[in-house]
């Protein structure tokens, strides 16, 4: 089991140490499920990229822009926001650290709900 408030922690410090100001580590990996704690110093970005077919991001630490389509939202620690499904980049206005949630394929696998729904 992961300890998330020790995962931060880690990845600011090593954050803080990295010359290109950020620091990420995958720590769940199960199937087309990713997660992965992203810590970033002020100032840093991750410059605009594709969009997982599914994804989240929880601040657990700081505050950041999401920025994508023309749109931006301010997130702070505790907020949690759906990432949009195009181009999109991260802006952190302090240390901060998030959480991504990303699902990596959906094709092919049913929900539970497609299954009920399916042998009703």
């Amino acid at each position: 089991m992961d300890d998330l408030t020790t995962l931060a922690r880690h990845h600011l410090d090593q954050a803080k140490a990295d010359p290109h100001g950020r620091s990420a580590h995958l720590f769940l990996h199960d199937g087309p499920l990713r997660q992965s704690v992203i810590a970033m110093v002020s100032g840093c970005e991750l410059n605009e990229h594709n969009a997982p077919p599914a994804a989240s991001l929880q601040v657990l630490h700081g505050h950041v822009r999401l920025t994508g389509g023309g749109d931006r939202m301010d997130l702070i620690a505790g907020q949690v926001q759906e990432l949009p499904h195009e181009r999109h980049g991260l802006r952190a206005l302090e240390d901060s650290v998030v959480l991504l949630t990303a699902v990596t394929a959906t094709h092919g696998c049913p929900t539970p709900y497609e299954e009920d729904t399916a042998a009703a």
